[in-house]
């Protein structure tokens, strides 16, 4: 089983702070190693997650079958993968998130097992068995009950490789959001896992020795709300027992706020961050997206309630949408500092394969499939910062580009991050619940002393960061800790900052000379025509 890389300067990486971590990347792949469990269990099978260590020619040599999975941003890696394997002789099983949204693609694949393995992978077995070349595995309408899905494949993983190890406790999202292809993948009613089947994923990890940060891979956690408490309650009692060796993150949507059971439920069993899809907070650009969890909102306040229960929130945000204006951007940039929200993941707006927007951008004559099926010219991997706008744009490009720079430079000035991050810790109430092992305790103490040299001895951080600490120490000693980490996530964000802003620049260029062509024009007014119609 091959795991494709992703981008070095991807958003996700946090290769600055892997490296004060010890660690090679931040998630291991929840994805393969759940795929492994519902393979026979007489197979013996190997893990090479190619953003952790090198695939040999001997790994592929010495298999039977090579699988190979992965997403929208690992696609290019994914498909010089599939030619080096076939250059070896063998074939290859294709699957994931992406080749499930554009299988066209990946035709090369031997076999291509789409959506969700439940469903697809038991004919491609008995396809296998009896001897199949090849074949291609569509899921039907009816999305698979993962209450029936397997304790993941944990024993695969070299644990002190990544940040976080994942657990899934839900598939699908409530929400119709246009630009969103995860109810297009997994639908629009959440389906939630027993509180029993995440008991024993956490004493999986337990009993194979693992401590640390668990992450909750939902793309909303409280799509189902009532069945989530049931499922905190048991992990509390669980936690409990076992002396809290875990400590949470996941994602959600912003009325997670309108709910302070569930935010104690979460603060009861150490949840520590949490991912939320802003995207915008003008409301014209809202209303067009349908991101209506997000309408009408006391944003400021919403993210208060959710510090106050010692979460921390990484926000996401997007430019590039038709109905925004310049104020957009600048509103973006005052949230982030006004709601102290340190870790701001601000991308351009992509058509990803299969969601509403694309759909409504090819009626309109709008969609450049160049770009959405090759990558971009300049061969960047698809990242939620790094690319984007693979579409005509309503405004013109080059003020969308110039806006996302001005918001960029804003948000990860040095001054302003380390302001938030300061405000920030002192805004959380953080209640511990996590006991830390020796070896967690070395790590952190050897991560502290790196992080003084890069942050805490360097003439442009040295008050910065000092002050952050000891201020901290004097009026929120409980918040110390979390002021470190993300101070240590500045190392990430300024060099992963420093690369999208030179690229953007670059592409600013090219694209004042796009805005001028008669072509763009022209599309620009059939897209208006079309809509009118």
């Amino acid at each position: 089983m091959i795991y494709p890389g992703f981008s070095p300067y991807g958003f996700w990486n946090y290769k600055e702070v892997c490296r004060l971590m010890g660690a090679k990347y931040p998630a291991a792949p929840l994805g393969m190693i759940t795929l492994a469990a519902l393979l026979p269990q007489s197979w013996d099978i190997k893990l090479v997650d190619m953003n952790t260590g090198e695939l040999e020619d001997s790994d592929i040599d010495g298999a039977d079958l090579v699988f190979i999975g992965g997403m929208l941003p690992q696609q290019n890696n994914f498909l010089k993968l599939l030619d080096r394997v076939h250059a070896r002789g063998k074939k290859v099983v294709a699957g994931g998130p992406d080749p499930t949204s554009q299988p066209e693609i990946y035709g090369q694949a031997d076999y291509l097992v789409l959506g969700e393995a439940e469903h697809t992978l038991k004919p491609f077995l008995e396809d296998l068995e009896r001897g199949a070349e090849s074949g291609t595995y569509a899921p039907g309408e009816e999305r698979p009950d993962i209450t029936q899905s397997p304790v993941p494949r944990f024993d695969l993983l070299r644990f002190e490789d990544y940040l976080m190890v994942g657990v899934q406790a839900t598939r699908g999202c409530p929400f119709n959001c246009e630009f969103c292809d995860i109810i297009e993948l997994y639908g629009r009613v959440p389906r939630v896992k027993t509180p029993e089947q995440i008991v024993s994923e956490l004493d999986a990890l337990y009993r194979l020795g693992y401590r640390g940060l668990v992450d909750i891979v939902d793309d909303n956690f409280i799509g189902n709300r009532a069945k989530i408490k049931g499922i905190l309650r048991a992990v509390r009692e669980w936690s409990i027992l076992h002396d809290y060796p875990f400590f949470f993150s996941t994602e959600a949507s912003i009325n997670l706020a309108d709910d302070e059971e569930l935010m104690r439920l979460m603060q009861d069993v150490d949840f520590r961050y949490v991912f939320v899809g802003i995207e915008s907070t003008d409301e014209g650009v809202l209303e067009f997206t349908q991101k209506k969890p997000n309408l009408r909102r006391k944003l400021n306040e919403d993210l208060r309630k959710i510090y106050r229960h010692g979460m921390v929130v990484n926000g996401g945000f997007i430019i590039g949408f038709d109905a925004e204006t310049r104020c957009s951007a600048r509103q973006i940039a005052d949230t982030v500092r006004q709601g102290k929200i340190c870790m701001a993941m601000i991308g351009l707006l992509y058509a990803l394969p299969r969601t509403q927007l694309t759909r409504r951008l090819m009626r309109e004559h709008r969609l450049d499939q160049t770009v959405t099926r090759h990558g971009h010219a300049d061969e960047c991997d698809i990242d939620q910062t790094s690319s984007g706008l693979n579409f005509v744009t309503k405004r013109a490009r080059s003020e969308i580009l110039s806006d996302y720079i001005y918001v960029l430079k804003q948000v990860y000035s040095r001054k302003e991050y380390f302001a938030r991050s300061l405000r920030l810790g002192l805004a959380l109430r953080r209640n511990t619940r996590h006991r830390m092992s020796w070896r967690e305790k070395r790590t952190a103490f050897h991560a502290f002393l790196l992080l003084v040299l890069k942050l805490g001895l360097r003439p442009r951080t040295f008050y910065y960061f000092w002050r952050n600490i000891l201020i901290t120490l004097a009026v929120r000693p409980s918040s110390v800790e979390e002021t470190v980490n993300l101070m240590a996530m500045y190392l990430h964000f300024r060099k992963q900052t420093d690369h999208i802003l030179d690229l953007t620049t670059r592409r600013l260029d090219s694209a004042k000379a796009l805005d001028g062509s008669e072509e763009c024009r022209a599309r620009r007014e059939a897209a208006v025509i079309i809509r009118s119609l």
